[in-house]
């Protein structure tokens, strides 16, 4: 079987460019830093937030030095709470849950991008380094008011930052 030049040259450079794209694939999910949204947040009653301790109230909670949890409801057309406050140099691990619909999850500017599914608890992280103000959006369409679902994360110098009933 006598296979052109042009043909050869074609099919290796279609083989460099599958290799490339896995590469680029596996390089991005393992090297560079980024953890992937898990299932660790685990799964609850959408029907019953207000009897789960998480979410009955949804808020900010500090756990450690420079480390907070935000318990967040994500509702058609709000998330709660609003505004979302932390001091800078922070890391932040947001606990998502909705009890209506399937919602996104995004706060632009960082990596913090996930679906939040009714019966399920989605956790993610973020290192909230400068201060500034980030919003936060549902990118899953989730009904007439989709369009005005957002909040806000506002992240405050440290010595200008004070927790306002934040630290329970």
């Amino acid at each position: 079987m006598n296979i052109h030049n042009y043909e050869k040259l074609w099919l290796v450079l279609a083989m460099v460019m599958i290799i490339g794209f896995i590469s680029t694939v596996v390089y991005g999910a393992t090297a560079v830093g980024i953890e992937m949204v898990n299932d660790e947040g685990g799964t609850i009653d959408s029907t019953a937030l207000e009897e789960d301790d998480r979410f009955a109230e949804p808020r900010v909670e500090r756990v450690g030095d420079n480390e907070y949890e935000a318990y967040v409801v994500a509702r058609q057309f709000i998330f709660e709470p609003d505004p979302i406050e932390i001091p800078a140099n922070s890391t932040l691990t947001f606990y998502v849950t909705s009890p209506d619909v399937i919602h996104g999850f995004e706060v632009v500017g960082t990596n913090a991008n996930a679906m939040v599914i009714p019966g399920e608890v989605t956790e993610l992280t973020v290192e909230l380094n400068e201060p500034g103000e980030y919003g936060i959006l549902c990118n899953e369409y989730c009904g007439g008011g989709h369009h005005t679902m957002e909040g806000k994360l506002i992240v405050q110098p440290e010595d200008e930052f004070e927790q306002g009933g934040n630290d329970e």
